[in-house]
């Protein structure tokens, strides 16, 4: 049986101090984004997710974005080294939850950068965006890492927003979904499906058809409800003033051994 575990990390009280790259900065309101983050996460737990919640990590301001800290395939664990040299101190907690949950542990060595959120993952086959935080190198070791195990890597350019999962995640039936100004070449994927809300392009899929995405995308949660999917919406307003999307808030484990 696949596993539901999803690693969760809590938001620092520096938050409103994260990174941004194509956004203009606007105030963060951190007590409602730490409202925002336990509604999320109830919502994982609500729909059969476990939530493993690493070691907070309050120097980090960013910490909360956990899904750029590694990358899973199988049961193997690729520790990221974010492109953002500030984001790198976010891993060591990280790593520790894995391997006590009984991960096989590697890592992407200088000069290798990655971050998790460039990494798209549809079956065996792994997308990996080319761009501002993962540079060949990262690209390189992630092939290393991962095509023993059975995986295709496949680059993908990114240059209009910050991570590949910031422009595309997939359906259940590995339909990318993205929102056509921000997508670098779709023809890269065997399907494609536009959506007309930026943050439509996030899902997370929940299990049963169910696609947990943002409240700010009610027409695309009213396409996908036409394709037969239940949408699951929760407000993550804050954390999208950061880049930040419903993907980024947690690292979803479905294949660790039992």
């Amino acid at each position: 049986m696949p596993s539901r575990k999803a690693l969760i990390r809590r938001p620092s009280p520096r938050l409103a101090e994260g990174l941004v790259t194509h956004v203009e900065r606007t105030p963060v309101d951190v007590d409602l984004a730490l409202e925002q983050w336990e509604t999320y996460t109830e919502t994982l737990r609500e729909h059969g997710w476990e939530t493993v919640e690493t070691a907070p990590a309050d120097d980090c301001p960013d910490g909360v974005f956990i899904e750029d800290t590694v990358v899973m395939f199988r049961n193997v664990a690729l520790i990221a080294r974010p492109g953002a040299e500030s984001r790198r101190p976010e891993t060591a907690a990280v790593e520790e939850t894995l391997a006590r949950l009984g991960c096989s542990v590697n890592w992407v060595w200088e000069p290798g950068t990655l971050d998790g959120g460039d990494v798209l993952k549809i079956g065996d086959t792994v997308y990996v965006g080319r761009g501002g935080r993962t540079n060949a190198a990262g690209v390189q070791q992630l092939r290393a890492a991962f095509e023993p195990l059975g995986a295709r890597v496949v680059a993908v350019p990114v240059s209009k927003v910050l991570h590949l999962k910031s422009a595309v995640t997939a359906l259940p039936d590995s339909t990318v979904i993205g929102y056509p100004p921000l997508v670098d070449t779709p023809s890269v994927f065997p399907r494609h499906l536009s959506v007309p809300e930026e943050s439509g392009a996030h899902v997370v899929l929940l299990g049963e058809g169910k696609l947990l995405m943002a409240a700010s995308a009610p027409k695309t949660a009213e396409l996908f409800t036409d394709l037969g999917y239940q949408p699951v919406l929760v407000d993550i307003s804050e954390f999208e003033k950061l880049e930040g999307c419903v993907t980024c808030l947690s690292v979803r484990l479905r294949d660790l051994y039992a």
